[in-house]
């Protein structure tokens, strides 16, 4: 089964494509909720190139990778990914009137259910909008 979730951004396409490819906005905006966070990632960006995003609970108490490997890649366009599970991931960056829509079609996996696991990565995509929408103002200030 297949889940997409979108978001729209108030920035401009580089500053959305800049805030998601780059490690350290990555750590700023990866993780569901604030109980949360995403301490280091490490990644490749190309076609075959792999990477890591370690996710943890800020008390320490768990954390996992979150890790793939890139299979296709437009820079502003698209970026599509292979977790190591062997799902697959694709991400659309599409120039709107106001900003950057966000596609994301993911497979879902089976340990939560399809609602948990829109719930968790729109938290995400979410999270990445205020990050990307706050350092868009104030650059401009």
């Amino acid at each position: 089964m297949k889940i997409c979730i979108e978001t729209e951004v108030k920035a401009p396409l580089g500053t959305v494509w800049d805030a998601w490819v780059t490690p350290k906005d990555i750590t700023s905006w990866n993780f569901a909720v604030d109980e949360w966070w995403c301490p280091r990632v490490e990644l490749t960006l190309e076609v075959g190139g792999k990477f890591n995003y370690r996710m943890e609970a800020r008390d320490g108490s768990t954390g996992f990778d979150f890790e793939g490997t890139f299979t296709k890649l437009e820079p502003r366009k698209y970026v599509h990914f292979q977790l190591d599970d062997s799902r697959v991931v694709k991400v659309e960056f599409i120039e709107a009137e106001n900003g950057v829509r966000i596609l994301e079609t993911f497979d879902a996996e089976d340990e939560n259910s399809a609602d948990q696991q829109k719930q968790g990565w729109q938290s995400i995509l979410n999270n990445f909008k205020k990050h990307v929408e706050k350092t868009a103002t104030d650059k401009r200030l």
